[in-house]
């Protein structure tokens, strides 16, 4: 089996003891997805079970301790991917739900839409019954303080037994946006991509990485012959170039090797193998 899973928790410059912790976290959550895939569940529902331990994680710029926009609230993007039909589910500026990643995948398997926002995928989310609370339970203390000098995404990619692959992002966004603004993460072939060759989820500066279609330009590198590790350093490389901008991402191959790259001072990821090998990096 070529089984496998990536997560990130987002590129940004952070301290050495958040640095520990948010590792921690991102091991947490690769655990749980590798669970999902070692019981022969598929990449799709690994990916989300790693993203929403992320979410739930202060920690992160997701879910729980988003960043706030300009008025002070939170709004979240979150997309997924199915890598084998290229069936995907997105939200954008979502507010009051704690894990936007199962919002975007009920977008995905119960909507014959793509990519909803604000209210109308809160409404989506009432009626399919999606947990939705107050705001205001999503801003952990000290949050404002702490996310303008530290921000990301966090994202995870899998490959299961089948040969299946996936990848999920999920994102408050950046410190100060504007109300209403949409990043890279829930824009597909942006943020997030899969399809049967490889899965990539990006995280950076999302208006840079939307103009240049990040995820989708590093599955295209697979195409060309390369693997995941080669795509993704040259995948930044050509970001860099264009953009000089800063950005990572973590990606798989159909083989299940481990791809990431960055151009910013970290990038927490953990990876598991099939034999339950940690892979580890910042």
């Amino acid at each position: 089996m070529h089984l496998a899973i990536l997560v990130h928790g987002g590129a940004g410059e952070v301290s050495a003891a958040s640095l520990e912790d948010r590792q921690r976290g991102c091991h947490a959550a690769a655990a749980a997805g590798y669970a999902v895939l070692k019981q022969g569940g598929g990449a799709v529902d690994a990916v989300q079970a790693a993203v929403a331990v992320l979410e739930d994680n202060p920690l992160f710029n997701a879910g729980t301790g988003s960043t706030l926009n300009r008025e002070g609230r939170v709004e979240t993007d979150a997309a997924i991917m199915d890598g084998a039909t290229l069936k995907a589910g997105a939200v954008a500026a979502v507010s009051g739900i704690r894990n936007p990643i199962r919002l975007a995948r009920r977008v995905m398997d119960s909507s014959r839409h793509i990519l909803l926002a604000a209210e109308g995928a809160l409404r989506f989310a009432r009626q399919q019954g999606i947990e939705v609370c107050d705001p205001r339970e999503l801003v952990v203390p000290g949050q404002r303080t702490r996310w303008e000098r530290e921000h990301g995404t966090v994202g995870a990619v899998a490959l299961d037994s089948h040969g299946r692959l996936a990848a999920a992002t999920s994102t408050g966004g950046i410190f100060d946006k504007l109300p209403g603004r949409v990043g890279d993460t829930p824009l597909i072939g942006c943020g997030t991509y899969a399809d049967a060759r490889g899965a990539v989820s990006c995280t950076g500066h999302g208006e840079d990485i939307i103009r240049t279609t990040l995820a989708r330009s590093a599955v295209h590198l697979l195409e060309q012959g390369l693997d995941a590790p080669a795509a993704a350093e040259l995948a930044i490389r050509h970001f860099v170039d264009m953009t000089h901008s800063e950005a990572g991402l973590i990606m798989l191959d159909h083989q299940g090797r481990m791809g990431y790259a960055r151009s910013t001072t970290h990038l927490p990821v953990c990876g598991m193998t099939a034999d339950g090998t940690l892979i580890s990096a910042a």
